[in-house]
């Protein structure tokens, strides 16, 4: 039986030498396995299980590289230390594209070998233990603010909190602090439903310079201003992206950009037909419906043909603000990845534009597709497959590619969200009539009504600066993660909805939003 501290196999052709460094840790509780040839070392990975090898890099008959790279082919995920006399970059660089884990330069003592053993095996325990006491310690910390009078910036750094956890966990998942979190992440998107509640109707009532920074802001605040001073600038709209899973993927630009983010509020519904109209227009929906009324007069509401006029918004935005920029504007939407490639094919077209604005609707199309496709759920169970795939699409997309090129060009480039989404999983009872919308997470119609405790219900819809359609139409936006339901067919549609991504509510993973400003290095 093995240490549970870890076994170690120490490969040195003068392994009688080393008795002293063995003996010092197996008295730390490890399991040692000495060997004195690269050959019999191989043979033993193929026969037995290890934690970890040391491995000395100039060894009679095969040498430490050879048998490196025979272990690797064996087992490729087996740490392995190699102990050099030879500080050479070229053999350093051999070793480390052959995936060592650490090395260590002759003459080592048995504390330097014991620390290294260490820092190898028992990272993730340490880790995990360092993960959990800070953790609790932000759990007692944040719960204690949800009782205080909180303000937009408090609420942002709450969630940028949780959603660091939320990926951190995904590292660690034997803590068991997944339900803990989720249970907190629930806490905080009653409280800040309330706060939406008390607040949202004054911040779109308000001076944009005294509000937070919301969807109709978002061009004159990040991208007029970096034009304004001489900036080429390239604006990106990912439809549906979550902060969480912005985060994911944002150190895959490191290499290329310096990164800033700043953060807004989605305004309400946070449903594309609303957020991103108001973002390219500069309006909110009530203002937008003046300008472009067939938007929520077309038969039924889908949400694609709701953002028809997205190009002629911020033609209109650029002409408003910076005309001599409306002829030089370029904007772009992406709705599949044929599409996309196509984009950075003609790459070259576009560098004379000093703007260039660009929807990417992958993220979107997934949260939608998942919510039909019984293999979609399988294969996305929670946000944490949901991150993943996120970040798998856009390592390996055409958007990657085109932002990677644009550095080598001194664009400045801005990434934002629309609105982000919320893996529903309680139902709310509503009444309306057959010609009620047809969402999710919100409803407009005539006289509807739900339980004001798990949804805001907005009488005058010229408040909230919304489309006024008709007498009596009044909205119903769900707060944290409850979604409507009618009583006809209940069961049918409470079962079909029950633990999909929706958008259009009230939470914070689905309202509040990264602006990313990357600037070439």
């Amino acid at each position: 039986m093995g240490s549970k501290k870890g076994k170690i196999m120490w490969v040195d052709d003068e392994i009688e030498l080393l008795k002293a460094h063995i003996l010092f840790l197996k008295s730390r509780g490890f399991d040692v396995e000495p060997v004195s040839n690269g050959n019999d070392a191989v043979n033993l990975v193929n026969e037995q299980n290890f934690d970890l090898v040391l491995l000395d890099e100039m060894m009679a008959g095969k040498d430490g590289l050879t048998t490196l790279a025979e272990i690797k082919d064996i087992k490729p995920r087996l740490p392995v230390i190699m102990i050099t006399k030879n500080e050479e970059e070229s053999l350093m660089e051999k070793a480390i594209g052959r995936k060592i884990t650490d090395y260590l330069t002759k003459p080592v003592n048995p504390s330097q070998v014991l620390m290294a053993c260490k820092k190898v095996l028992e990272q993730n325990r340490i880790s995990s233990e360092h993960v959990s006491r800070n953790y609790m310690a932000e759990f007692h910390a944040i719960s204690r603010r949800l009782y205080e009078e909180l303000s937009a910036a408090e609420w942002i750094d709450i969630y940028k909190k949780l959603a660091r956890w939320d990926i951190e966990f995904d590292d660690h998942p034997d803590l068991g602090l997944k339900e803990t979190l989720e249970d907190q992440v629930r806490d905080c998107n009653i409280a800040y439903g309330k706060f939406i509640e008390k607040h949202y109707a004054d911040w779109v009532n308000d001076d944009p310079h005294f509000r937070p920074t919301l969807s109709p802001d978002i061009v004159r605040k990040f991208i007029f201003p970096k034009i304004r001073s001489g900036n080429k600038m390239l604006f990106i709209v990912i439809d549906c992206m979550r902060l969480d899973q912005w985060l994911t993927f944002e150190p895959l630009l490191y290499e290329f950009y310096n990164v800033s983010t700043d953060y807004y509020f989605s305004i309400l519904p946070s449903s594309t037909p609303y957020a991103r109209n108001a973002i390219f227009s500069g309006m909110f929906p009530s203002e937008i419906n003046q300008k472009y009324p067939d938007i929520w007069n077309r038969e039924g509401d889908d949400e694609g043909s709701m953002n028809h006029h997205e190009s002629e918004m911020i033609q209109a935005l650029v002409h408003a603000e910076l005309p001599e920029l409306t002829r030089s504007l370029k904007y772009i939407k992406v709705l599949d990845s044929e599409a996309g490639w196509s984009v950075d094919r003609k790459l070259s077209t576009y560098l004379e534009n000093p703007f260039i604005s660009l929807v990417v609707n992958f993220v979107d199309v997934l949260a939608h597709r998942r919510s039909d496709s019984e293999v979609l759920k399988e294969i996305l169970p929670n946000e944490a497959s949901y991150r993943s795939i996120v970040r798998t699409w856009f390592k390996h997309s055409w958007i990657y590619n085109l932002l990677k090129k644009f550095a080598e060009y001194n664009f400045t480039v801005v990434i934002t969200s629309d609105h982000g989404s919320i893996r529903v999983q309680n139902d709310v009872k509503v009444i309306g009539d057959k010609d009620t919308s047809t969402n999710i997470r919100f409803k407009y119609g005539k006289n509807l009504n739900s339980h004001q405790k798990y949804a805001l219900i907005i009488k005058e819809p010229e408040k909230y600066k919304l489309p006024a359609l008709g007498i009596n139409t009044n909205y119903l936006i769900a707060k944290e993660n409850f979604y409507f339901v009618y009583p006809t067919n209940y069961h049918k549609f409470q079962s079909h909805y029950r633990d999909t991504f929706q958008h259009g509510g009230i939470s914070m993973e689905e309202t509040i939003l990264p602006i990313v400003t990357l600037t070439p290095k």
